[in-house]
């Protein structure tokens, strides 16, 4: 096995690099460069796949792939759906539902937008990047500058759509000889009052006839794309008017949801049979997207402030059904509000062997967690104690999430 990566990333990972044959610096932000180096490694020693497992890696990997001509994904119609609003105007003229959006280029043109929405919010986005960076719902034209600046690319430019009002999921599948699978559709928890994800439960607990709608929709949009190999990880919403996708992405679905999905199918391998497929081997997956078993990881969102105590942490992460769990709170840790899935603090993953349970295991152990947090607006230490609990009103102890 080869590994490439940023020289930072190889410096920062020593027990992955040594696990490698091979490890070589290389920028996967650069695919013009990361396919040069392919074709001239591949002049000394034979290269049978390629693959990535980073969002901002998937064009990379798929011209590199083109390159050595090797399966893999189209470059551009990976490139496509890396593009927030081509991938939605694509799919919106294949008759896919999609939010109405504008690609605006200075915060006016975002504000005409918002009025024409009738009192309804808007979503302000960067058109590429991942992790609910810089996206944030609007309501007041006020806003709008702030929140336009933090949302920018390199070309000036910010995606401004629709909120849809609906229950959200995504779909996580993997592609077998060019045909798009799912294997399971996840429901998502969002933290209050921002679009940082706080958990995921697999399955969504959706009746057969929507499961099906879902996972039928979504299979039908990555055929149309013209996608054919590798994992995928789709989002979408359920709404009064049906199934309206939202972002598509050609890699594993991230926070530990690959790992459901194998809990929840016993014996899948995924990055196992996303390599055989790649090499031309057959694979056998679950039939449809009913897992036999349940999971769900919940993570650790604390309100801002400086953290003065932590409580029921080891209990919780010592319960039997917990698969994985880990912290970086202690007292003193100091907590950024939420802006990204970056700005969360731990997480704990259970996995039940009946499908319905996860979720609700999850809900009741991160429950348990108390986190106690001093806000940045509190008083000096020696004016704590004051408050009607003996707590002073700045000062929270809330549940981990």
């Amino acid at each position: 096995m080869v590994l490439t990566d940023t020289a930072a990333a190889l410096a920062a990972c020593p027990d992955l690099v040594a696990a490698a044959d091979e490890a070589y610096p290389l920028d996967f932000t650069d695919p013009a460069a990361c396919a040069a180096w392919a074709v001239s490694y591949a002049e000394r020693h034979p290269v049978h796949a390629v693959v990535g497992f980073r969002e901002y890696a998937v064009v990379a990997v798929a011209e590199t792939a083109a390159a050595l001509g090797l399966r893999g994904n189209d470059p551009v119609a990976v490139r496509r759906v890396r593009s927030k609003d081509a991938c939605r105007e694509f799919l919106r003229a294949a008759g896919f539902a999609q939010p109405e959006l504008r690609l605006c280029s200075e915060p006016a043109e975002a504000a005409a937008f918002l009025a024409a929405q009738a009192g309804a919010p808007v979503i302000v986005k960067p058109r590429d990047r991942c992790n609910s960076e810089g996206v944030r719902l609007v309501h007041d034209p006020a806003a709008l500058p702030a929140a336009f600046e933090q949302a920018r690319d390199a070309d000036g430019l910010v995606l401004v759509e629709t909120f849809v009002e609906g229950a959200e999921y995504s779909v996580e599948g993997l592609f077998t000889d060019g045909v798009p699978r799912a294997l399971a559709v996840t429901a998502k928890k969002l933290s209050t009052g921002s679009f940082v994800e706080s958990g995921h439960t697999m399955p969504a607990p959706l009746p057969d006839a929507l499961l099906e709608d879902v996972t039928t929709q979504v299979e039908a949009a990555l055929t149309a794309l013209g996608l054919r190999t590798g994992p995928f990880h789709v989002e979408c919403w359920t709404t009064p008017r049906g199934v309206v996708l939202g972002e598509v992405h050609v890699r594993q679905g991230g926070d530990g949801i690959h790992a459901l999905l194998e809990w929840c199918h016993p014996g899948l391998e995924l990055y196992g049979s996303w390599l055989d497929d790649l090499l031309g081997r057959p694979v056998s997956l679950p039939a449809g997207a009913h897992p036999a078993r349940g999971a769900a990881v919940r993570f650790l969102v604390p309100p801002a402030g400086t953290v003065r105590e932590v409580s029921g942490w080891e209990e919780a992460a010592a319960h039997p059904a917990v698969l994985t769990a880990a912290t970086t709170l202690a007292p003193g840790t100091e907590i950024r509000s939420g802006g990204s899935n970056s700005d969360r603090y731990g997480m704990l993953m259970v996995g039940t062997e009946r499908p319905g349970e996860a979720g609700t295991l999850a809900d009741q152990l991160l429950d348990s967690v108390r986190v106690g947090v001093v806000s940045p607006e509190a008083s000096p230490p020696a004016e704590a104690a004051r408050g009607t609990s003996g707590r002073d009103a700045s000062q929270r102890t809330t549940p981990a999430r």
